[in-house]
């Protein structure tokens, strides 16, 4: 049976719950994902031949599951990691947490259950890994993201910021160009790579592969890192533990800094200690030519790094708070430097609260050292803070948003209140001074309240004129509406207001535009629907929704009224919630409606394919019928 994503984040987030009391989320995170890898090397690669990893004898899963229940269940786990590491060169990586602690994980027989029933989550039969053979659906490596992702939110400040939200992730990886790679042999670096995310996500968006190069200074986050490349099908990605500022680890034969043909990071905002372990004025690798930064602000630092580690035609982009935009003295200085040099492609402005570990707003900063000696290039800026939807206490990008904000860059397009180039003179004449509000205004008109409207009644025509966009559209509705009032500048209802939702509806034009909308719908799904009927074994099922909301969206590119994100989001929604799932089973068992019983109910049968209404409505319409009203009556009765 396929394991179904949902129920696989449940459980791993289940296995959370026996660890929660003894430690932080910053601390279990090392405990439950190194059982993750565990368990997925070993469902993966035990008895594989030409496997990347090896699996001991004495170093797998299976030998986990027989140490339940034993009063050195601890031991033997972190024995086993070691069997494991040492097979693979993984130690420092996988044998970080100690599973034989009792101040964390409680003494004598509550460790033995601790640990026993840990193990008992992750050997699920829904948990088999070895079946999960669908290509380009990487389902272990979404649910590594769901853990990281749940374990930032809930460390808090101060442990937060070893994850880099994938939706900021994703646009960065497809803003910077990195789909265009030709071959393998390309390369990515990241500088403070943390747990890999933003590494992996520039990678999956290529299609030829790239070499992976990442440092991170953090040991247990480096660790998380490595342990992130293999579970996505990177083994070959170089992680290094060490600080990249003071002790940069990639380099040439000559001494120099390694350059390569993208970077990305997501810096630490502002740190006040970067320049610990070297002297920038006297920099080995060049790389503060444009200006030393302050000694308590780093986030130039991290920026002039990354420029100097890209190649002549290299292309990067980094996460910034917004006073870079805009900040004096020292950074004033570094900033027109840079502009001048045409290295900043692009600014895109993020929604506030979305990084873990702050809630300030940051932005995206776009480097592009190819296209660099073009005078006309400007900077192209984008507002996009406003695009978000509420995830518990954080903000996060909907599909829509990230969809929006790389269509917009990349096409270069201009949308009022949201994005524009601006030319290079125009930037002088503000000093240099990137604050994205400078140079869009993305406020929304203030609703101008009429006093004697309020008082005399009617409606004033501007606000009749401000609906302009629906009149183009039905021009004859807004005199099906209103009349002319007495006073001049006013106008008002024709009708009573009770009927102005049927008078709208009935209107022929609304009428012609609803049967418009409902045709263009009509040929999307025409041409999708054999696209879902022929899903099978060895469907790819993220290469189906991407041909699905594609297509959507050139559907309803030149619709009046309706915005092509908001349909497409619909349908993102839908398929992250419910059909993501059923696609996977059907890819992995083909069209197999197995039933089972359900949970805690003994005559109860579900199925995860075939919703149980389905079948019903098909096969016992006349007993639901019977039963309904047999129901009915009885109610009757005890009233």
């Amino acid at each position: 049976m396929a394991i179904k994503k949902s129920e696989l984040y449940s459980s791993l987030w289940k296995s959370c719950d026996e660890l929660r009391g003894g430690m932080d989320a910053s601390q279990y995170k090392d405990y439950v994902l190194v059982l993750l890898f565990v368990k997925y090397v070993s469902d993966k690669y035990a008895g594989e031949m030409y496997a990347p990893l090896v699996i001991p004898e004495g170093g797998s899963f299976k030998d986990m599951v027989a140490l339940k229940g034993k009063k050195d269940i601890g031991e033997g786990i972190n024995k086993i990691i070691a069997e494991l590491a040492n097979a693979n060169d993984l130690k420092g990586v996988i044998d970080v947490a100690d599973f034989d602690n009792p101040d964390k994980l409680g003494k004598g027989k509550e460790m033995v259950d601790r640990l026993s029933n840990l193990v008992g989550i992750f050997q699920a039969e829904s948990l088999d890994f070895s079946k999960n053979k669908v290509e380009g659906d990487d389902i272990l490596g979404d649910a590594y993201e769901y853990m990281m992702r749940h374990f930032a939110t809930e460390s808090g400040k101060s442990k937060g910021q070893f994850h880099t939200p994938a939706e900021v992730s994703r646009v960065i990886a497809k803003v910077i160009g990195v789909r265009q790679t030709k071959s393998q042999d390309q390369t990515i670096y990241d500088p403070t790579c943390g747990s890999g995310s933003l590494l992996l996500k520039a990678a999956d968006e290529t299609h030829q592969g790239v070499t992976i190069y990442g440092q991170e200074m953090d040991n247990a986050t480096a660790a998380l890192a490595k342990m992130n490349m293999i579970l996505h099908g990177n083994p070959t990605a170089e992680i290094w533990q060490d600080n990249a500022l003071s002790q940069p680890h990639f380099m040439k034969t000559d001494g120099t800094l390694k350059t390569f043909d993208f970077a990305v990071a997501n810096p630490p905002f502002s740190a006040k200690a970067w320049s610990n372990g070297f002297d920038p004025a006297n920099d080995l690798y060049e790389r503060f030519s444009y200006g030393i930064p302050p000694a308590k602000n780093g986030d130039y630092a991290f920026l002039l790094h990354l420029i100097r580690s890209l190649k002549s035609k290299g292309k990067g982009a980094i996460i910034l708070p917004h006073g870079v935009l805009f900040r004096g003295n020292v950074e004033a200085e570094i900033r027109k430097n840079i502009i001048c040099k045409g290295f900043i492609k692009g600014v895109i402005g993020l929604p506030a609260n979305l990084f873990y570990g702050t809630g300030i707003p940051a932005c995206i900063i776009v480097v592009d050292k190819e296209n660099a000696d073009n005078p006309k290039k400007g900077i192209f800026m984008i507002d996009a803070s406003k695009g978000f939807v509420k995830d518990g206490n954080k903000n996060r990008l909907r599909e829509q948003d990230i969809h929006k904000i790389v269509d917009v860059f990349n096409k270069q397009s201009e949308v009022p209140k949201y994005a524009r180039k601006v030319p290079v003179d125009a930037i002088e004449q503000n000093e240099y001074n990137l604050n994205i509000p400078r140079y869009i205004d993305s406020q929304e008109p203030e609703d101008i309240q009429d006093i004697e409207a309020h008082l005399l009644g009617d409606i004033p025509r501007q606000d009749i004129d401000d609906l302009d966009k629906y009149w183009h559209v039905c021009p004859s509705l807004k005199d099906a509406l209103f009349t002319k009032s007495q006073r001049e500048g006013y106008l008002k209802l024709k009708i009573s207001p009770d009927e102005i939702k049927h008078t709208i509806f009935s209107h022929p034009e609304f009428v012609c535009y609803i049967q418009e909308v409902a045709a263009v719908f009509r040929d999307w799904q025409k041409v999708n629907a054999p696209i879902l009927e022929r899903v099978g074994i060895d469907t790819k099922p993220k290469e189906v929704i991407r041909n699905l909301s594609e297509g959507i969206l050139i559907s309803f590119a030149d619709i009046n009224l309706v915005d092509k994100y908001d349909v497409y989001q619909h349908l993102m929604t839908y398929w992250l919630e419910t059909m993501q799932d059923d696609a996977h089973l059907i890819a992995v068992d083909g069209w197999k409606a197995k039933l089972s019983q359900v949970k805690g109910k003994k005559d109860e049968w579900g199925s995860d394919l075939l919703p149980k209404q389905l079948v019903i409505n098909r096969y016992f319409t006349a007993e639901q019928k019977a039963i309904a009203q047999l129901e009915a009556d009885c109610d009757v009765i005890s009233h």
